[in-house]
């Protein structure tokens, strides 16, 4: 489903964020990506969005060749992502129900399909009373659910975490963390970057360490 091959990144500056990066993630999985700060998680993240291109190597997502994508067909690839960042990146001025419609706004859903999906998405993530709230009136939990229904309204093949865990409290995390194993048993394939060593210890999921932008470890039932 996604293929990284002989992917490298460089920046101007010399950083190498990638180095020859090979690696396969198959439809339905359930990855953990791990690494220190600077490993190149986040940066493979911003290649299969295409946020980024690659200095050399090929990334194909399906049948789609990320790296020569026209930008008219971004959106096509986008539809099929859904991305969860580290900041959740909500709109303040606008509710819970407008924050997520906005998501079904921009791939094109008709007024009458936002009003279904908004609510439903919302229900999965346990927030359907507080739709009409305001981000500066929720939990860093909450908050967090909220970017998780916004990704799954356009009903994505893909849904990738990054540092899902890192600015809410344990409990939170815990809920974070058995909301994407439901999706995943759906049929999501899942990705998620993360520093926690306990809940990847736990999950026992296929686990991909980096280090230096090199592949160090892929582990199917790994730890840390």
């Amino acid at each position: 489903m996604i293929n990284f091959q002989d992917v490298t990144k460089a920046y101007p500056d010399f950083t190498v964020a990638l180095d020859s990066l090979n690696l396969e993630i198959k439809k339905g999985e359930f990855l953990f990506l791990v690494g220190p700060s600077g490993a190149g998680k986040t940066t493979l993240i911003k290649l299969l969005i295409r946020e980024e291109k690659p200095t050399s190597g090929d990334i194909y997502f399906k049948d789609l060749h990320v790296n020569t994508l026209p930008h008219g067909k971004l959106p096509q690839l986008r539809r099929q992502i859904g991305v969860v960042f580290q900041e959740f990146k909500l709109l303040p001025r606008k509710t819970i129900f407008e924050n997520v419609a906005l998501a079904c706004e921009v791939v094109g859903k008709k007024e009458n399909e936002i009003k279904q999906i908004v609510p439903h998405v919302l229900s999965l993530v346990k927030l359907e009373e507080r739709q009409n709230a305001f981000p500066h009136n929720l939990s860093g939990g909450e908050k967090q659910r909220v970017a998780f229904a916004r990704a799954l309204a356009h009903e994505p093949e893909v849904l990738i975490a990054d540092e899902p865990t890192g600015n809410i409290d344990i409990q939170s995390a815990w809920q974070a963390m058995e909301l994407l194993q439901k999706i995943n048993k759906w049929g999501t394939t899942v990705i998620v970057a993360t520093h926690n060593v306990d809940i990847v210890d736990s999950l026992k999921k296929r686990v991909v360490a980096l280090e230096k932008g090199k592949i160090i470890k892929d582990d199917p039932e790994g730890t840390y």
